[in-house]
């Protein structure tokens, strides 16, 4: 059993987001959360709707979701968007804005509300992935962004009391709507990496959202020992 009493996650209406949120409800935690088209679950102690790319309406949000709370036991960043699997040649500016507005950006209004409401937060991860660290081809600005994503967290370690444990953390392979996009429809054949994903798909290797929130949430406390603002793939946990 946990020891998450309560959490904030972000990106919870679909996905890795909704797994860790109904994992955490069952677990008897206060969950709360913001997403751009809401949680469906029912039991969270408040959530909001809002596009991460607004970073105004985010800052709203995240007022109205913190009212009247002093503590929390984890603040998962998990919200982010893939953009579409292209050379970085072929990947058009305002495409890589957005990736970039949403996948690192809106982090920023979220923890900037955190330590502006004073919040006490005892666990701080964000959803990074290995694209951030490989370079493999196609990848582009969902690359740039969690490399970014990962840089981002890395300065804000030096911002959060020490109390505060703050990682980003690579989960492995998910079977979430995303991989519809990246097993059925994006180009195999001009990026092999896809054809890696297609292969894993309907196997342990890519476990659905709720087993994938059961092992991130049981490597919790081993990534509170890791070096504060560090990258970690989940790999190196189990």
């Amino acid at each position: 059993m946990s020891d998450i009493q309560s959490a904030l996650i972000t990106g919870n209406s679909s996905g890795l987001g909704q797994g860790l949120t109904r994992v955490l409800l069952e677990q008897g935690a206060q969950v709360y959360g913001m997403s751009r088209r809401g949680c469906p679950e029912a039991g969270v102690a408040a959530d909001q709707r809002v596009d991460l790319a607004d970073f105004d309406a985010t800052a709203v949000a995240m007022d109205r979701l913190l009212e009247g709370v002093e503590s929390l036991d984890l603040v998962v960043l998990n919200a982010g968007l893939l953009g579409h699997m292209q050379r970085m040649q072929d990947a058009p500016m305002d495409e890589l804005r957005l990736l970039m507005d949403v996948n690192t950006f809106a982090n920023k209004v979220i923890l900037d509300a955190l330590l502006r409401g004073e919040v006490a937060v005892r666990q701080i991860v964000a959803i990074s992935s290995g694209a951030a660290v490989s370079g493999a081809a196609g990848w582009s600005g969902y690359s740039l962004s969690k490399a970014a994503l990962n840089m981002l967290i890395q300065l804000y370690a030096h911002e959060f009391p020490d109390t505060t444990a703050i990682n980003a953390l690579a989960p492995g392979l998910v079977d979430t709507p995303m991989q519809d996009y990246l097993c059925e429809e994006a180009d195999r054949e001009s990026f092999p990496v896809l054809q890696r994903l297609k292969a894993a798909r309907g196997t342990e290797t890519m476990p659905d959202p709720e087993t994938a929130a059961r092992a991130i949430i049981r490597v919790l406390p081993r990534l509170r020992e890791i070096q504060r603002g560090s990258f970690v793939d989940i790999r190196q946990l189990d």
